[in-house]
């Protein structure tokens, strides 16, 4: 679609002035020093119909963070240095790719009203759909809409048409093959992966929500061409989703080709900026030194900046994007999608400052907020790209050197059973990838049944279910009165 009709998608409500707002933005993009990067594209992908679902009044997921985002990049005149491509609803075929049929079929069909109606109950439980994961109106479309743009972002990367490939809305890593889990319903992260592999022996998966990017891992669980690194809260008991700890590192018999390619980064409360990002440094850097990916994807979840709703990390916006901007310096192919991160004007600063580091004009862009942001009273008093995170809520950092210092050496030893880049034949998805070994996926339902029951007899056997267990693990991590 045309760089106009993509523009026109995200124009201003009619009653403002369009001559006006695009003199100012034309100004700010002047002043900012937003050029396309020398070198390499970059492409972005959206689709303004993501944005107004709503998951219910006290859900913590707000679609709209994506409608703040769009705002401050276009703001700032960044969308002037990307390709713009107006993301397409994926088809059910290309769902299929990972998630089973019957999953994908009820996923078509079921309605609000389902959720008291007796003859759905029995796959309401099945599919893990209740207070985490509700059921809305529009809930096909608004998977399939950002699933479509992570998959026709992938392409992208695939064809030569960018360097650098981003959907914000995408991101969301929790999703099973027949399960909805913790806010997330079709796993976009693994279709992304699963089109890069047409093309590259090998793609690196690293995740930086505060949340352990499980459903990924549990994806690729059985094959070498995929190494997942995950940094995360870890507390098997009482921080969802209670797995991802260091000694998580795949299949435990020797000859799957997938053991030792699940890196777990568990994490405790309060981590400061100088040490995850000293040590991002050194978990990414070893990974790509020994496993030598051929693309990289990159979930950006905010739920780890400091003030999140549901996070308990001490990051500032500047620290979660130093991340990203280390990735890119490894100059191959680059998935960026988004996920987690429940206050919603703290994530769009943290996902348009990454915007800025994608294009190269992080050094050159205002950190005040410019006055043409449509809801720019959401980012007061200080309306700042950078408020002080960190001091606003600080948290005690729980995280020791010692303890760091550990992991490190751990993950490093890790490292060591991967003998060399593995080399594959280049040729269409081995049948391998587009499921689990049936021996794999029989060994990860009976380990998630005996967590649940383990859950349930430590909550008295009461009601909660596996659908509530995120929020009442998570509940009052946020300040009273938040609205969105």
């Amino acid at each position: 679609m045309a760089r106009s009709a993509i523009v026109q998608e995200y124009a201003p409500p009619s009653s403002a002035p369009t001559f006006s707002v695009d003199r100012k933005v034309t100004h700010e993009r002047q002043q900012n020093g937003i050029s396309r990067p020398n070198g390499y594209r970059v492409s972005w992908h959206a689709n303004p119909a993501v944005e107004p679902h709503h998951f219910g009044q006290s859900h913590p997921m707000k679609p709209w963070r994506l409608t703040l985002t769009k705002q401050l990049v276009m703001a700032y005149g960044m969308h002037h240095a990307m390709d713009l491509y107006l993301a397409r609803a994926a088809t059910y075929e290309e769902l299929a790719d990972f998630h089973k049929s019957d999953y994908l079929d009820f996923l078509q069909q079921v309605v609000p009203g389902d959720m008291e109606n007796p003859e759905q109950s029995e796959n309401i439980a099945r599919f893990n759909f209740g207070d985490d994961c509700p059921i809305f109106d529009g809930l096909y479309n608004y998977c399939s809409l950002y699933a479509g743009g992570t998959i026709d972002a992938a392409r992208k990367l695939c064809n030569n048409q960018s360097e650098i490939a981003v959907n914000w809305s995408g991101g969301l890593h929790h999703a099973k093959k027949a399960e909805a889990s913790g806010f997330c319903y079709i796993n976009d992260i693994v279709l992304g992966i699963l089109q890069l592999l047409r093309l590259h022996p090998r793609v690196m998966y690293i995740d930086i929500d505060v949340h352990h990017g499980d459903g990924v891992e549990q994806a690729f669980w059985s094959t070498d061409r995929v190494l997942t690194v995950s940094f995360h809260k870890y507390d098997k008991d009482n921080f969802f989703p209670g797995t991802g700890g260091l000694d998580s590192t795949g299949p435990t018999h020797p000859l799957n080709p997938g053991a030792h390619h699940s890196v777990n980064v568990p994490l405790h409360d309060g981590i400061d900026d100088e040490s995850y990002i000293q040590l991002f440094r050194d978990v990414v850097g070893s990974c790509v030194e020994v496993y030598r990916p051929g693309a990289i994807v990159l979930q950006c979840g905010a739920d780890s900046l400091g003030c999140d709703r549901l996070g308990c990390f001490n990051l500032n916006v500047a620290a979660h994007g130093a991340c990203v901007a280390f990735v890119k310096t490894f100059n191959l192919p680059l998935l960026v999608v988004g996920g987690g991160g429940y206050t919603p004007r703290n994530v769009s600063r943290a996902w348009a400052h990454e915007t800025s580091i994608l294009i190269d004009a992080q050094d050159t862009i205002d950190p005040h907020i410019p006055e043409t942001v449509t809801f720019r009273n959401h980012f007061g008093p200080d309306f700042s790209l950078f408020p002080p995170l960190s001091e606003m809520r600080k948290l005690e950092n729980k995280n020791p050197r010692t303890y760091l210092a550990g992991l490190l050496q751990s993950i490093r030893e890790q490292l060591r059973y991967i003998q060399g880049a593995p080399s594959v034949q280049m040729s269409f998805i081995p049948p391998d990838i587009l499921g689990l070994r049936e021996d794999t996926e029989k060994e990860i339902e009976e380990e998630t049944a005996m967590m649940e029951e383990e859950r349930e007899e430590r909550s008295g056997g009461g009601s909660l279910g596996k659908s509530s267990r995120r929020r009442d693990l998570e509940r009052g991590a946020g300040q009273r009165g938040e609205l969105f």
